[in-house]
Order: structure tokens, then sequence, then C-alpha cells
């Protein structure tokens, strides 16, 4: 029975590496494909290796068509977005379900512990929305990093007669990612057939940048009441410049506490890991005894409040 468990565990982890793979090799697909491949099949040749691929990604569509129109994959698809992970919600939810199994499968027959495997089985799905979470606020960080610099590109291409719309397609070829791809995918829509205001509006909300935000309600509002916009995204520019310089002066000056908050969390866990090993004897008492986990409860309770005060007294908001 455990060989066949194991058997089984080792196949479904060796599928979901297959199709991770597949999603690697595929991650730089055109965004155009991208929207339109539930309707239309690919018609590019491909070599063998590319077909192979492309076979287990077809594989990996047909089982997520299926939940396609779930809450879950719909809520999921903005949020890929968001991250830049050129994915469909359902897809995603095939994987992170796979995962799981896998995950529970594999600790079960290295441990043989009943109740370990479906811990474990639960904690990849947090994980994988854990990182998609950091993955997003990196991809903002860029974003804003970004700006500044992309509005003087655009004021500059305005100032040499440029259409706004053809300065967009200036930004998304001399710029790196995430604002060339942004860009380029609002180029894109606008392209298919939707208005150049609904493509900034959905691109606003994707990034989900205060900064972007205000750079948004400026060209449409040109766009209405006339002005000059190379000028307007000049001062702009400026303003956001600024702000950056500010908060990395910001981040300077509040690193110190910061990095109490990073020993405050890590510094326990190093005593407890010396203790365990040196006097396991009176360590265990923590284990066995129901003071002992009460107290273990207790302190990572006082840690992680401890934690979230040194953050909101360090982070300044501009």
């Amino acid at each position: 029975m455990i060989l066949l468990v194991a058997a089984i565990g080792a196949f479904a982890t060796f599928m979901l590496i297959v199709l991770a793979w597949a999603f690697w090799k595929r991650k730089k697909s055109v965004d155009i494909y991208h929207r339109l491949r539930r309707y239309v099949k690919d018609t590019r040749p491909l070599d063998d290796n590319e077909d192979t691929v492309h076979q287990i990604y077809l594989f990996l569509q047909r089982m997520a068509k299926p939940i396609a129109d779930w809450s879950v994959a719909k809520n999921l698809d903005f949020t890929l977005k968001q991250a830049g992970i050129p994915i469909f919600g359902a897809e995603f939810t095939i994987i992170i379900l796979g995962l799981a199994i896998a995950g529970t499968i594999a600790t079960f027959v290295v441990t043989l512990n009943i109740q370990l495997a479906p811990i474990v089985g639960l904690g990849i799905p947090v994980f994988l929305l854990l990182w998609i979470r950091v993955r997003i606020g990196k991809r903002r960080q860029a974003f804003t990093e970004q700006l500044g610099d992309c509005l003087t590109t655009v004021s500059n291409a305005l100032r040499a007669g440029y259409s706004f719309q053809q300065a967009m397609d200036v930004v998304s070829r001399e710029m790196e990612p995430p604002i060339s791809s942004e860009f380029e995918r609002v180029s894109t829509d606008v392209a298919m057939g939707v208005s150049l205001e609904e493509a900034l509006e959905q691109m606003n909300k994707r990034v989900g940048s205060a900064d972007f935000d205000l750079v948004v309600t400026a060209v449409l509002i040109q766009r209405e009441i006339g002005g000059n916009l190379a000028q307007i995204l000049d001062t702009i520019s400026y303003t956001i410049n600024e702000r950056i310089r500010m908060k990395r002066e910001i981040n300077a000056l509040t690193a110190q506490g910061r990095f109490s908050a990073y020993v405050l969390v890590v510094l326990p866990f190093i005593v407890a890991g010396f203790c365990w090993v040196f006097n396991h004897d009176q360590m265990q008492l923590f284990i066995t005894e129901e003071a002992g986990r009460m107290a273990i409860i207790g302190a990572i309770v006082l840690e992680i409040i401890g934690y979230i005060l040194i953050q909101r007294i360090v982070n300044i908001e501009l």
C-alpha cells in the first residue's frame, strides 16, 4: 500500500513539475495571444520542444475549463494580471490544487504522519498566494520607481510631435518591464477597439499606484478640456521623483527600526534552537506541559504584536 501511494505521489509530483516548466517556458507569450487563446487556435509553426510544451499547456487548459466560471478563478484572473503572471485564474487554481495534493501525498509517504500531511497540503496554497502578494508589491514598487522617467519620456515625445498613443508605444519599446509591458498592454487594448480612456483606467486598476492614478486623472482631464499635456506631465514627474527621493531618505533614517523588528522576530527562534540542542530536557517541558505550550503561544502572539507595532512606527506615509 505504501509503495502504491509513493508511486502515485511521485507521478503527481513529476506531472506538476512538468506543468510548472511548461508555464515558465510560455511566460513570455505576447498579450494578444493571452487574451484570445480561449477563442482561436494558434497556427504558428512549432518545433518539437515547443510542440511538447504547447500540448502540456493545452492539457492544463482543458483541465481548467470546467472551473473557468468559478468566482475564485475570476478573482484570481485579476490578481494574476496585477502580478504580471500570464495565465488565467482557473489554470492557476488547477496548479494550486495539484501541488497541494502532491505535497500532501509526498509528505505522508516520507513521514508516514497522517496529521502533518494535510498541514503541508494546506500550507502550499497559502505560500503560493503569499508569493503572489509579495510579487504584486514588488512589481508595484518597481512601476512607481520607473514612472518618473516614463513621464519624462512621454513629455519629450509629445514635444517632438508624437501623439499620446505614439508616446506610449515609445515607452513600451524603450523602457524595461513592468512599465513597458503595462503600456504595451494598453496599446494592445486600444488596437483591439477599447477606448484609450478605458484602457488607461484598466491599467490604473491593475497597477494600483497612487502616483499613476494622478497621471491618469491628468491625462483624462487634458483630453476633455485641453491644455499642455507635456508640461503637466513634467510637473507630475518632478513631484513623483521628489516623493521617491523623500521615501528613500526616510527608509535610510528608519533602517535601524526595521532591523530591530527583524531581530525581534528571528532572535527568539535562534535562542530556542540553541537551548533545544544544549538543554534539551528543559526545553522539552514547553512541548509536554500545558503551561509550556501556553507560554509558546503567548510568546508568538507577543512577537507578532511587537513586529506590527515597530512596522507601524517606522512606516511613514507620504
